[in-house]
């Protein structure tokens, strides 16, 4: 997510270091060749309130040979990094275009929840078999202790307590209800109900709250406290960050990668891409129209007075989402800040017309009335990498060749991104063939039509059918 502004006089911290090109508020993965090099980052409060980006080994200057390389430096890249030298003792270079975690990881929502992509449990059993629902839950719950473990001994302001999921109308709650009852009993996962006195009463005065589930795992994080944690930890077991070098260049010959970067050619025996919603349609050929990029509102406002937490009657910090199929997701910040989110325009360059913010902050005011008028220290916009069944994949698409890739988290890849980052390790490391579940062992699919036709042809069309989805969606969420 992306911003135009720090407002109010906030400092972005950021900016101290003065990168060789300014922040690009239009960039649009699906018409750009590259994501840039050495851009500036989006002025995001977690850039803003994170403190100065740790040192970094600087761009490609000159051709280079490595053993592994990992293109993109955010959550997964870095994490993957990490776990190749801890469990694998493989040190990897690590491509940057921009700067560190200059993406997605510093563009979220800083949730941290129990989830892989986009789908339901309930979901996950109508498509792949109660058995393989089962497995795809372990492996969430394995991804949120192996994101604890990681986060340990990272200052990223962790909120832990769990995740409230609100209904956003009456209608809601009885699909809500089904849902719980089978995360308790078929999934032995605590979810509980609660009506809407409870919610409002105990938790926060959300004027929309028809009732909510609550689930026991989930935690709130800064996500660029988180990022820069990372970056540190990886350059702590012998990792080369090299910022500023775009993969312009992509080649394969005899087994051996050829990377080109603005500063030279990277020879690599491995790589893994770790691109999210920033991934270049030129960047391999195994991700051209594999994935739909698609742009999320983040806007947060100052710190609150004790009188409007008290109109509001906020009482957790807990993260929370709504029930939404364009879904809001929101919670207070240890500052006292409200921070909330949502969809955004459909291309980069609509990205930054103020409508789009207008929306969201409306969107707030009918959640919260009594921050009618409050002033936003921050406002941003960013892209989210979407696949196109609405599940990750962390994959060697060709089993001839040393590449693979951890992509399409769908929004919820705070956390799981740990869990993708270790398995994609896993996978350069020579250990892939023991990941069994479907989003290990299957291709980024092409776009489909409705689930049942898909092919690489429904591509150019992409955006059409969003454009139409957005508005059957709203009508979904708001009027039906």
């Amino acid at each position: 997510m992306e911003t135009t502004m720090p407002r109010s006089g906030v400092e972005n911290e950021a900016t101290k270091t003065s990168p060789s090109q300014p922040y690009d508020p239009a960039y649009d993965p699906l018409k750009s060749a590259t994501p840039g090099a050495g851009r500036d980052y989006a002025p995001t409060y977690w850039v803003g309130t994170a403190g100065e980006p740790p040192a970094d080994d600087g761009p490609i200057t000159q051709d280079t040979d490595a053993d592994v390389v990992i293109i993109g430096s955010g959550f997964t890249g870095l994490t993957a990094a990490i776990f190749l030298a801890q469990e694998y003792g493989i040190k990897a270079t690590v491509l940057e275009a921009n700067r560190t975690s200059w993406g997605c990881s510093t563009r979220n929502g800083g949730q941290a929840q129990c989830a892989s992509g986009r789908l339901k449990r309930s979901q996950w059993i109508q498509r792949y078999g109660l058995d393989t629902a089962l497995k795809l839950h372990r492996e969430c719950l394995d991804g949120m202790a192996t994101f604890k473990e990681l986060i340990k001994d990272i200052d990223c302001e962790p909120q832990p307590g769990g995740h409230l999921y609100l209904a956003h109308r009456d209608k809601v709650m009885p699909t809500l209800e089904k849902e719980a009852k089978l995360l308790r009993e078929t999934f032995d996962y605590d979810a509980q109900i609660l009506d809407a006195d409870t919610v409002k009463r105990e938790w926060l005065d959300d004027k929309e709250a028809a009732g909510a589930m609550h689930e026991p795992e989930g935690i709130g994080i800064h996500a660029g406290k988180l990022a820069f944690g990372y970056h540190r930890k990886a350059r702590a077991l012998g990792v080369k960050i090299h910022p500023a070098s775009p993969v312009q260049g992509f080649e394969t010959r005899n087994g051996v990668h050829y990377l080109q970067t603005p500063g030279g050619v990277v020879k690599a025996r491995a790589v893994g891409i770790a691109t999210g919603g920033y991934t270049s349609q030129s960047l391999h050929r195994e991700l051209k129209n594999r994935l739909l990029p698609i742009l999320s509102n983040s806007i947060v406002t100052r710190p609150l007075t004790d009188e409007e937490l008290a109109a509001c009657n906020f009482r957790t910090h807990q993260i929370i989402t709504d029930t939404r199929i364009l879904r809001h997701y929101y919670r207070l910040l240890p500052d006292n800040r409200l921070q909330i989110g949502s969809r955004s325009a459909i291309t980069g360059r609509d990205a930054p017309q103020q409508k789009y913010e207008d929306m969201l902050v409306g969107d707030m005011h009918r959640k919260f009335p009594a921050l009618q008028g409050i002033e936003l220290d921050y406002s941003w916009w960013g892209w989210v990498d979407v696949s196109h069944d609405m599940m990750p994949r962390i994959h060697q698409p060709d089993a001839r060749e040393t590449v693979y890739y951890a992509l399409g988290y769908g929004g919820n890849g705070v956390m799981y991104s740990a869990q993708a980052g270790r398995r994609l390790a896993q996978w350069i490391a020579g250990h892939g063939q023991e990941l069994e579940l479907p989003i290990f062992t299957s291709r980024l699919p092409f776009p489909n039509l409705r689930e049942m036709v898909e092919a690489q042809a429904f591509a150019p069309f992409r955006r059409f059918g969003q454009r139409f989805l957005y508005r059957w969606y709203h009508l979904k969420d708001e009027v039906i």
